[in-house]
């Protein structure tokens, strides 16, 4: 049959018509994260993943990161993250394993940093409680400058051991039973 209104009538059942789902509302919000990481061609694999970062400031709202760190990362001159940043610090925050690839340059070490000295909180005297293991010297170098950097007045102590036998005798004889 017809069904007979008013314009005024009409109106409201369009409105009523066009009210957004939840389900609508998360699939666009979805498309957004699509776009976002399809511009800054961000790949990524896996379930229930989080939502990339576009602002360092994000870590410290969403995320909740020392502001010494915060400070330290602006202060470096890093003032937009790079893709890998956007993506990796969100996941690594999360708990989540992460396997990345991205050229040289790209920001890789920034991107693990982060995440490490977040989890640690605070210093401790409880011994060594991360270890990073790089390839190559330089490479353990570079991340070892980068840390001492981002970790800058939070109390956090930065070592690089290349050997075993100075490491004993820079961290006292016990250190090899103790760590």
């Amino acid at each position: 049959g017809i069904k007979w209104m008013s314009s005024v009538e009409a109106k409201f059942e369009d409105a009523k018509d066009k009210k957004p789902t939840a389900e609508k509302l998360e699939r666009l919000r979805r498309e957004k994260i699509n776009r976002f990481r399809h511009q800054h061609r961000i790949n990524v694999q896996g379930t229930d993943l989080p939502d990339p970062i576009a602002t360092f400031d994000q870590l410290q709202k969403e995320y909740k990161v020392h502001p010494k760190i915060m400070e330290n990362i602006q202060a470096a001159g890093f003032h937009v993250p790079t893709p890998i940043q956007m993506q990796a610090i969100p996941v690594m925050l999360h708990g989540r394993e992460l396997l990345a690839s991205a050229p040289t340059g790209s920001g890789k070490t920034l991107a693990f940093c982060i995440p490490l000295l977040t989890h640690l909180k605070q210093p401790r005297n409880k011994g060594f409680r991360a270890l990073i293991i790089s390839p190559t010297r330089e490479l353990a170098s570079q991340t070892h400058r980068e840390l001492v950097k981002l970790a800058e007045g939070t109390g956090f102590r930065i070592h690089m051991i290349h050997k075993a036998a100075e490491a004993a005798k820079k961290f006292g004889p016990k250190s090899s039973k103790k760590f």
